[in-house]
């Protein structure tokens, strides 16, 4: 099913004591299927907001949001638990890995909520390691990984359930530069080989190096909406990206 991403005249406030913090106003945007779209802008600028939004974590105030021609903003709570389960694979800063849990366990995470038998959960969280070059570190707890191994665990972890879309909330911003750049390789290729719609919030301008195009957004507003003018080249993407 095509899974492009639809927002129209989104208003997201949040309340503070007496006062109202109006932290989107009046957003409109699409993102095509099998995009890699990056969203940028200040902080407080809404961003990570409006993800959270288009993820099915929170809710608009006011506006419409449709993933696949399915309105999030109409649906009840089962019904978004549902669809982020089976449409959206989340990547953040920290990781959020379970510290108790090997890098295996928490690949294999989502497999739970799904009820997937478990071996062929765990079969399937090693399959993916693999893939990303992370089978040594299968039996390691998180505290025993570097960020950009963390990292790499978490991605595949998202890619679990086999989503259609990918979202990630600066995703490079607790590694190191070279490490950030072989993640947003990684995401990269998932858009080109794998047809995943990838969406990223960042402060780093190095985004354009990797996406479709840029979303720009200042004080709760788009204010810039454009294509890039630079895509890699297959052979310059990470190799061990798992396929579809």
């Amino acid at each position: 099913m095509t899974q492009g991403i639809e927002v129209r005249n989104v208003h997201k406030l949040f309340r503070i004591g007496d006062a109202q913090l109006h932290v989107l106003k009046s957003v409109s945007l699409t993102i095509g299927a099998g995009e890699f779209v990056g969203i940028m802008g200040p902080s407080g600028s809404g961003k990570s907001t409006l993800l959270y939004l288009i993820g099915g974590l929170d809710r608009p105030t006011d506006g419409q949001i449709a993933v696949g021609g399915a309105r999030l903003d109409t649906m009840s709570s089962d019904d978004l638990a549902y669809f982020r389960s089976q449409t959206v694979g989340f990547v953040f800063q920290s990781f959020h890995l379970v510290p108790t849990l090997t890098a295996l366990e928490n690949v294999a995470l989502p497999g739970i909520f799904a009820k997937v038998p478990h071996d062929a959960r765990m079969a399937h969280a090693t399959a993916l390691l693999h893939k990303l070059k992370m089978s040594d570190r299968a039996e390691h707890r998180p505290s025993q990984l570097s960020g950009g191994q963390q990292q790499r665990v978490a991605i595949a972890r998202a890619l679990f359930n086999d989503p259609p879309i990918i979202m990630c909330d600066e995703p490079t911003g607790a590694l190191d530069t070279q490490t950030g750049r072989l993640v947003m390789r990684m995401l990269r290729a998932l858009c080109t080989r794998a047809g995943k719609t990838v969406v990223v919030v960042t402060h780093d301008p190095g985004i354009e190096n990797y996406a479709d195009r840029m979303i720009l957004l200042r004080d709760g507003r788009v204010i810039d909406d454009y294509a890039t003018r630079q895509r890699p080249a297959l052979d310059a993407l990470e190799e061990s990206v798992p396929n579809p």
